[in-house]
């Protein structure tokens, strides 16, 4: 028996059998497949990463009983190897996914998690060190109607602005205690009294925050924009994490905190304004978390383009399908 025959003798269940309960279904598919993709580096230069993908078609014959996953994850596998990600090759995979299930889905929708490595000067000092952004596409196909969403994640240093000026108070305070009793200053006691830890009684708190961007694309470009809207955000915010850090890159690094105070609605501003800037994003949804080091919970703030009464996620919010 030849495979052809034999693979035509084996029953099809999820074609040809009953269905128990009849119904159409929104999405049915695979998550968290682990698959090596494609990407154009910065450099311009062609890299592998792993990527976890989510792949999914809907079921709109209620008297069908499944879809045909394998389908899928060939399909995926054979695109994914072969070319970079790009939204004409996503354009593409998901009308193969259609062609693959014509008579069962009119809609298809793929997700990809991956990290993007950039490699980021020093402050000052003449190293660099890679930094890692975890990314994510998704794309829907409905009929001819094709969207794309990119969700990153920057993180930052924030400062608090409310502790600094109380740190300054003290500092003022001790100040009064130690040169106050109106006789003349001297420059250099003053000097060394401000490089002792006399002179930095108090100091304000600061956390690691986090950025999370979820960006509606215009699907007419030919490239996603990793680096460009990374850059974007980072720009506003003007305190992002380092990767190699001498001592003269740390002090630079402080002194970025002392310029850019922020409560987590001056940072949800900052990056609603940078997005707003961008031409290529048609809608966006931003959270700003600023992990408290005073409380033992977050400080959060969210900005929306707004575009038609607010920010309508393509997936949906597909069940089992991460923010």
């Amino acid at each position: 028996m030849t495979n052809k025959s034999k693979l035509a003798s084996m029953p099809d269940i999820a074609t040809h059998a009953r269905v128990q309960v009849a119904g159409t279904l929104d999405w049915v598919g695979m998550n968290d497949i682990e698959l090596p993709i494609l990407l154009d580096g910065p450099d311009g230069r062609q890299v592998q990463t792993n990527a976890r993908i989510s792949a999914f078609v809907d079921l709109g014959q209620a008297d069908k009983r499944g879809i045909h996953m394998s389908r899928l994850y060939l399909h995926l596998d054979r695109a994914l190897s072969e070319h970079s990600i790009t939204p004409a090759a996503l354009r593409h995979l998901l009308r193969d996914f259609l062609a693959s299930h014509e008579g069962l889905s009119s809609r298809a929708m793929i997700r990809l998690d991956f990290d993007y490595l950039v490699r980021r000067p020093a402050l000052v000092s003449d190293n660099s060190g890679w930094k890692q952004y975890p990314i994510s596409l998704i794309a829907n196909l409905n009929g001819r109607d094709f969207a794309m969403e990119m969700a990153f994640r920057v993180i930052y240093s924030s400062t608090c602005p409310c502790s600094a000026a109380l740190a300054r108070q003290l500092i003022q305070e001790q100040f009064k205690k130690d040169f106050g009793d109106g006789s003349k200053v001297d420059r250099a006691e003053v000097v060394d009294w401000l490089g002792s830890e006399q002179g930095i009684l108090a100091t304000p708190h600061s956390q690691r925050s986090a950025a999370d961007v979820r960006l509606q694309l215009a699907p007419s470009f030919e490239a996603f924009p990793f680096v460009q809207m990374i850059d974007a955000i980072e720009d506003a915010l003007k305190t992002p994490v380092q990767a190699a850090v001498k001592r003269e890159d740390e002090q630079a690094f402080a002194l970025l905190n002392g310029q850019n105070l922020m409560f987590c609605e001056d940072a949800a501003r900052r990056v609603q304004t940078a997005l707003d800037d961008q031409e290529r994003v048609t809608d966006f949804w931003a959270r700003v978390s600023h992990f408290e080091s005073l409380h033992p919970h977050n400080a959060v703030a969210i900005a929306t383009k707004g575009v038609d009464g607010g920010y309508k996620p393509i997936d949906g919010h597909a069940a089992g399908w991460k923010d």
